[in-house]
């Protein structure tokens, strides 16, 4: 059975600066903030949350269905997919403008600061979500706002359960467009810093989201996650990685392997301690798309 992951297809310029961010900035002086950084490394990568979670959604043998937009400079990426043997039939090529674009620079802490122009992101709404008899579930991972809110719409109208991971697109929406969010979704995941936002804009405890819901998991980076259902918290653990060599795209691994969990009809816990698995091998190399698997699922 396939999933659709609604996101972005990006291609990512991902640099190391070799200090810390924190030295280089001088707290009381941001209101003149004029900073220079030297990264002698530079690379250009596949990206973009829809390209990454279908990566690890297709490592761990799932049917990855991105549904996302390209520009004039995409075919490279659309090759790409299709030698993954990643279904494009709902990858869209805009010809007037550019594939969405992150410049990434990562401090020697694995600190992040990253510039994003969403370029044929911002067409993605085009592209509608329809019942299909072999499509399982889907998420909703950072895309445009229109795209976010139709898809989401459209995946409920159309019976198809699916998360909703807003990640860096969340302050995007005001309250009401996520409580609404959140009643048509089955499952909602977010960060720790993305949990607290979206508690205080909907004005609900982690426990009361998930009633709401089949599940809410929040991810705690080094320290695993809590996974809450039906207001009842557990606790999964980190996976220890052999190396911490570039983060990019940890998150999106873990996505991945959430939807491969679900997809098994696993509970929540066991599809988080296998987000942990995945995502530990993503940030001992470098590149959102680089990591391959080690162990049997």
């Amino acid at each position: 059975m396939a999933a659709i992951i609604c996101g972005s297809l990006a291609f990512d310029t991902i640099m190391t600066f070799e200090g810390r961010f924190a030295e280089q900035i001088l707290p009381d002086q941001l209101h003149i903030l004029n900073v220079s950084f030297l990264v002698p490394a530079l690379r250009r990568d596949f990206g973009g949350c829809a390209g990454n979670i279908a990566y690890a959604l297709k490592l761990l043998g799932g049917q990855p269905l991105p549904m996302a937009t390209v520009g004039n400079d995409g075919a490279d990426y659309l090759q790409r997919l299709q030698d993954l043997g990643i279904s494009t039939e709902y990858v869209r090529q805009v010809s007037d403008t550019y594939t969405a674009q992150a410049m990434i620079m990562t401090d020697r802490d694995n600190n992040q600061i990253t510039a994003f122009h969403p370029g044929a992101m911002m067409q993605a709404h085009h592209t509608a979500i329809e019942a299909r008899s072999d499509v399982r579930l889907g998420i909703i991972s950072p895309d445009g706002r229109d795209a976010m809110l139709g898809h989401a719409a459209q995946f409920n109208a159309a019976g198809i359960p699916f998360v909703f991971d807003p990640g860096q697109g969340l302050p995007m929406f005001d309250g009401a467009e996520l409580a609404r969010f959140i009643e048509q979704a089955t499952w909602v995941t977010v960060n720790d810093y993305e949990g607290k936002m979206l508690c205080e804009r909907t004005g609900w405890s982690p426990a009361e989201i998930s009633r709401r819901v089949q599940g809410l998991v929040i991810t705690l980076g080094a320290e695993g996650s809590e996974v809450w259902v039906d207001g009842q918290k557990t606790h999964v653990p980190p996976v220890q990685a052999q190396a911490v060599v570039d983060p990019t795209g940890c998150g999106d691994a873990w996505r991945g392997a959430l939807l491969f969990g679900l997809e098994q009809g696993w509970d929540l816990v066991r599809c988080a301690e296998l987000g942990s698995r995945v995502g530990a091998l993503k940030i001992a190399q470098r590149g959102p798309q680089n990591y391959q698997l080690d162990f049997r699922v």
